[in-house]
């Protein structure tokens, strides 16, 4: 249309621009022809932790924050948690199309195959200290993967690319399932192919002596649904560092480390672990009234609510309220839902709440329910990394293929010193001033 652009005027040179829109926003290349001269650089936008700049085009995850919605290729995360398998949804992901019966069944059988590391890979968990965070462990084994798997470099290869899809999307729960053996010093055990993805790793962190683990299938499927809930959020920091790492063609191993490691931020993949300990310090109903009122003071933080992308009510937390009574009925009730529950009642009622629109997200209840289901909290953010490698793949595959794609370099405005002229040690004095490193 002839009317997608936008017209600039710049008052310092009263010279007009003419920049196209495309689809909503304006390419940020186009303002660097706005130049007060021929030395001149050019417009740069400035946009702390991108909150008003898309860095690429996605046709994985739809994501409208006001209106509190999620889609997956179109899908609505509802239907897909009330009808699907993790692995369904994470091929719908990968390939962009919901599998057929028998896609489907080939691709778990693919998945279920791949389930086993090196020997070595065990060794290595070994000499991690005893009490090892399982985050750190993982971190660093899906690195190691690298050095198993040196054909995960031909990334043009695109057979070769699919194999470490699978690898690493089959080997993340059995690397999450041994970092927290390692922690309690059990011994491995080793993968079950036959009892399909949730259940072969729910038997891979508590099988004891039983011939045959059997999983209590409610509390597999709340796992499932919550796998899915976690499969992919857009470009959020954990995704974002997935596209940078990978823009520069490092192997998907190295790739995924770099996700691991930006999800195991507090602020990221271990919000919902403080949730928990926010319920810990409220401890009981009749104390709610004074947290919310030291949460107006500004003097506690009420954690699991608000969202970057949501100012309405995540429709993942919809779901995993429901997911709970499910869970209670076999574990027994968790005394911190009742506490949550109140909590979000006055909340959602409350002027202050209302008009900053801070409402539940995904990790006010799911904190609650894996400790219901007997994970321990330093296991949260890794149970949240196993469904998001599915998302972090796709989107990587996807940057792959992106003609548009260029290794990310960030621009920056320069705050510092302009030219100085170097000072001898003998010269230097004593300055009165903080070490910035210090």
């Amino acid at each position: 249309m002839d009317n997608e652009t936008l017209t600039i005027t710049d008052n310092r040179t009263k010279a007009t621009y003419t920049i196209p829109i495309y689809r909503g926003t304006v390419r940020a290349m186009d303002l660097r022809q706005i130049k007060t001269g021929a030395d001149d650089f050019g417009l740069m936008t400035y946009d702390p932790a991108f909150m008003n700049t898309a860095s690429c085009t996605s046709a994985i995850t739809y994501l409208d924050g006001d209106k509190g919605i999620l889609r997956y290729r179109g899908y609505p995360i509802e239907q897909l948690a009330e009808h699907c398998t993790f692995l369904e949804v994470a091929w719908l992901l990968l390939e962009g199309e919901l599998p057929t019966r028998d896609e489907l069944e080939n691709w778990n059988c693919e998945i279920m195959r791949h389930t086993m590391i090196h020997e070595n890979l065990k060794k290595f968990m070994d000499g991690f200290h005893h009490d090892a965070h399982p985050m750190g462990v993982l971190i660093s084994t899906v690195a190691a993967l690298s050095t198993f798997y040196p054909d995960a470099k031909n990334l043009g290869d695109t057979k070769c690319r699919r194999k470490q899809i699978v690898r690493l999307i089959s080997k993340m729960p059995t690397l999450a399932a041994y970092a927290y053996r390692h922690r309690l010093g059990l011994p491995y055990i080793y993968p079950d192919p036959d009892l399909g993805y949730t259940k072969n790793y729910m038997n891979m962190l508590w099988k004891r002596t039983e011939p045959k683990y059997a999983a209590n299938p409610v509390l597999a499927r709340a796992l499932e649904v919550l796998f899915i809930l976690h499969a992919d959020h857009e470009q959020n920091c954990s995704t974002s560092a997935m596209r940078a790492v990978g823009s520069s063609n490092a192997d998907p191993f190295a790739t995924a480390a770099a996700a691991l490691s930006a999800l195991s931020g507090p602020l990221h993949g271990g919000a919902n672990e403080e949730v928990l300990r926010m319920l810990d310090e409220i401890g009981t109903k009749d104390r709610i009234p004074a947290f919310i009122d030291q949460v107006k003071e500004g003097k506690r933080k009420l954690m699991g609510f608000g969202h970057r992308v949501y100012k309405n009510y995540d429709p993942r937390a919809r779901i995993i309220k429901q997911v709970a009574e499910e869970v209670f009925e076999v574990t027994g009730r968790n005394h911190k839902i009742d506490i949550a529950l109140e909590l979000e009642r006055i909340a959602l009622s409350d002027e202050y709440f209302i008009k900053r629109k801070l409402y539940p997200n995904v990790d006010f209840y799911s904190g609650i329910i894996y400790q219901a289901m007997g994970f321990k909290p330093e296991q949260f953010t890794v149970l949240f990394g196993i469904p998001r490698t599915v998302g972090w793949l796709a989107q990587w595959q996807e940057m792959l293929r992106d003609p548009e794609r260029k290794i990310a370099r960030p621009r920056q405005i320069y705050t510092g010193e302009d030219r100085r002229e170097f000072v001898p040690l003998t010269l230097r004095g004593v300055h009165d001033r903080e070490l910035t490193f210090a």
